[in-house]
C-alpha cells in the first residue's frame, strides 16, 4: 500500500460492515497495518456483531448498535494494551463482523443408499434428503473453532461438514424410530424434530444453532419402488375374477360406442376375452393350490363338484304366495294344514303352478302316516 493509501486510512474512524451477500457468515474489516484510532465509531446492525481480536485473543464483543471507541467501552482492549500515551494512540487489533441471520434452505443429502433393517421387509436400503436452516448462536466460539483468521467465511465453507453431521445422525435418528418404511411417510415431522433435537448439540458446539430441520422425502431404490408398485397394484385390482369381467364390460361398451360397424363383433371379442381370462386366472389359482399343497409335483387330484343347492319351494296360500320353504319346513305346513295335496306349489323349473300331489318328491308328505303302535 502506498503512502497515500496509509494517509487515507488514518483519517478513517467508521468501522462498519454493509452486507449484501446473502451467504456470507464472517467478514474481516480490511485496514492499514490493522491500526484503529481511539474514538473511532464502530457502527453494529441488526443480525451482527463486531468481535475485536488482539494478538489471536477474542478481546471485545460489540452488539447491535453505535459505539465509540474509548477506554470506557473497550475495558478488555486497553487492559490487554496497556497504553501509556493517555490511550489516544492508534492501537492494532482484527475487526471481524459475523452476521447472526438465519441461513435458510441449506439441503442435506444420502450420497449413497443407507442399508436399514425394517421390520415388515427385511434389511433394505433407503435414500433420505431434506433441507435445515441454522444461525451464529455464540460468534466468540465459531470465531474461535470454525473461522480463524479467515477474511472472508461463507456458508458453503461450512455446509459440506454440516450436511455430514445432519446425514449421519439423521439417518442414525431414523433407524433408531423404529418405524416401518411404509409409515415413515406419516412420521416426517416426528422424525424430523428427533432429528433436529438429536443433532442440535453438535451445531452448539462450533457456536451454531440448528433452527430447522426437515425431511422431504425418504425413498427406497428404484428396483425396489417398482416391485412395491406391483405388490400394490395387486392389492388394489382383489379380485382377479371380477377385474376381468369388468374389463369385459368395458370391452363391450367401447365396442358398442364404435361408429364403424364393429359393435356386436367387439363386443363379442370382449365378452370371449374377458370370460377366458377370468378362466385362466381361476386355473392359475387353482393349480398354485394344488401345487402348494402337493410338494411332490404329482398330478393333483380332480376337485369335487360343487355342492348342489337344496330346492325351495313356494305356495299359494288363498291366492297369496308364501316361501321359499325347504322341504323339511313343508312338514311343518302340512301338520299344520295350510299345506294340502291341492295346494298349487312352484319351485325353479316350473313353468307354472301346479298341485303338490303332482311333484314326486311332495307326495310322501300327504302319505306318511304313523308307524304302527309297538305290541298291538
Amino acid at each position: 500500500m502506498g503512502l497515500f493509501d496509509k494517509i487515507r486510512n488514518e483519517f478513517i474512524d467508521i468501522i462498519e460492515w454493509v452486507d449484501d451477500s446473502p451467504d456470507t457468515i464472517v467478514w474481516k474489516f480490511p485496514r492499514y497495518q490493522n491500526e484503529i484510532k481511539m474514538n473511532s465509531q464502530l457502527t453494529v446492525r441488526e443480525g451482527q456483531v463486531a468481535v475485536f481480536m488482539n494478538e489471536g485473543v477474542i478481546a471485545d464483543v460489540f452488539t447491535a448498535g453505535r459505539h465509540v471507541l474509548t477506554t470506557q467501552n473497550m475495558p478488555i482492549m486497553t487492559t490487554l494494551q496497556g497504553w501509556k500515551y493517555g490511550f489516544n494512540s492508534p492501537f492494532k487489533a482484527d475487526v471481524f463482523f459475523i452476521s447472526l441471520r438465519q441461513f435458510t434452505n441449506q439441503k442435506w443429502g444420502t450420497k449413497n443408499p443407507i442399508m436399514l433393517r425394517d421390520a415388515e421387509f427385511g434389511p433394505i436400503r433407503l435414500r433420505a434428503f431434506g433441507s435445515y436452516a441454522f444461525q451464529v448462536k455464540d460468534a466468540a466460539v465459531f470465531l474461535k473453532q470454525i473461522a480463524s483468521t479467515n477474511p472472508t467465511f461463507t456458508v458453503e465453507s461450512i455446509n459440506e461438514q454440516l450436511r455430514n453431521i445432519a446425514v449421519t445422525r439423521g439417518m442414525d435418528a431414523i433407524a433408531e424410530s423404529k418405524i416401518a418404511v411404509l409409515d415413515l411417510a406419516s412420521h416426517y415431522d416426528e422424525v424430523s424434530n428427533f432429528i433436529q433435537e438429536k443433532i442440535r448439540p453438535e451445531f452448539e458446539e462450533i457456536g451454531l444453532n440448528l433452527n430447522k430441520f426437515l425431511i422431504e422425502n425418504i425413498s427406497l431404490p428404484e428396483e425396489v419402488e417398482k416391485v412395491l408398485d406391483k405388490r400394490s397394484s395387486m392389492g388394489i385390482v382383489g379380485n382377479l375374477g371380477a377385474y376381468a369381467q369388468f374389463q369385459a364390460a368395458n370391452s363391450m361398451e367401447k365396442a358398442a360406442e364404435n361408429p364403424n360397424g364393429g359393435g356386436l363383433m367387439g363386443a363379442g371379442l370382449g365378452v370371449g376375452l374377458g370370460a377366458g381370462m377370468a378362466g385362466q386366472m381361476s386355473g392359475v389359482f387353482q393349480q398354485n393350490k394344488f401345487e402348494g399343497n402337493n410338494p411332490t409335483g404329482a398330478s393333483p387330484s380332480v376337485a369335487p363338484p360343487a355342492i348342489p343347492q337344496a330346492v325351495q319351494y313356494f305356495l299359494a296360500i288363498n291366492g297369496v304366495q308364501e316361501g321359499p320353504f325347504l322341504i323339511d319346513q313343508l312338514k311343518d305346513e302340512v301338520r299344520s294344514g295350510k299345506l294340502v295335496s291341492s295346494t298349487l306349489v312352484w319351485k325353479a323349473g316350473l313353468e307354472n303352478w301346479i298341485e303338490a300331489r303332482e311333484i314326486d318328491e311332495l307326495t310322501s308328505l300327504f302319505n306318511a302316516g304313523p308307524p304302527p303302535i309297538p305290541g298291538a
